[in-house]
């Protein structure tokens, strides 16, 4: 099993979808449901097209992330 996580950006109609392990892999969804269903497919697929061409397939399920909170001075 390989594990990815992923960052929705808020848009005026929906949010756009990056993977931070997958350079490039971006899609968008209307609502957080299809985004999320959205960066399913996306990831799908590019692991597979990474299979394809016999590369490295990366796999987030070791790192580890955090949210700072900072106050703008």
């Amino acid at each position: 099993m390989l594990t990815y996580k992923i960052h929705l950006h808020p848009e005026e109609s929906g949010f756009t979808v990056t993977v931070p392990a997958l350079p490039g892999c971006i899609t968008y969804g209307e609502t957080v449901e299809e985004a999320i269903d959205m960066a399913r497919e996306a990831i799908e697929l590019y692991v597979e097209e990474l299979k394809e061409r016999n590369e490295p397939v990366p796999d987030d399920s070791k790192t580890l992330e955090y949210s700072l909170n900072l106050s703008a001075a």
